[in-house]
């Protein structure tokens, strides 16, 4: 528990151990990323995946200043509860940290990601919208909530008969078709 709370302690650990993959909130990493600033330790570390809340990009711009690109690769995910954890993620490079914005990248396997706008219509690129998400990873309702399950889990118009897809109430904008 000491070293977990210690961002040297913390990077060294993982030095010395030659951790290869690390999942993190963005807010623990930003310590670990001042520990490394200071430290300059050997890191053996492959990846790196964010989670738990909104990373901020430009936040990581001393990281790539001092690692390569894709060494390790960061990636940002985006996840919710109702589908154990991930919904979607981006591989993060140097000139995303110069960005603003959060992006949150592109559905995993088993998802479909959905910005609908209040007729539950997708809305064209660059528009805001809310995010849905829908498909085999999604869970089918909260355990003896009823009421709460027919609010949240909804008839998916754009999926097979039957389908349900979830209202996530959080607020995204499609770059792209």
């Amino acid at each position: 528990d000491a070293v977990r709370r210690s961002p040297p302690a913390f990077l060294e650990l993982l030095s010395k151990e030659g951790v290869t993959v690390l999942n993190q909130t963005p807010s623990a990493f930003y310590q670990l990323l001042e520990a490394d600033g200071q430290l300059k330790l050997p890191l053996a570390l492959r990846s790196v995946v964010f989670g738990g809340e909104r990373l901020d990009f430009q936040r990581l711009k001393p990281w790539y200043e001092r690692h390569e690109a894709d060494a390790p690769l960061l990636v940002n995910m985006y996840g919710i509860t109702e589908t154990t954890v991930h919904v979607t993620h981006h591989a993060l490079g140097p000139r995303d940290a110069e960005k603003s914005a959060s992006l949150i990248g592109v559905p995993i396997g088993d998802l479909r990601a959905y910005v609908l706008d209040a007729r539950l219509e997708p809305v064209p690129p660059g528009v805001a919208g809310e995010l849905y998400v829908a498909g085999a990873g999604l869970a089918r309702g909260y355990l003896r909530r009823p009421e709460l399950t027919a609010e949240r889990f909804i008839p998916n118009p754009h999926g097979e008969a039957g389908e349900r897809m979830y209202r996530t109430g959080d607020a995204a904008r499609r770059l792209e078709d």
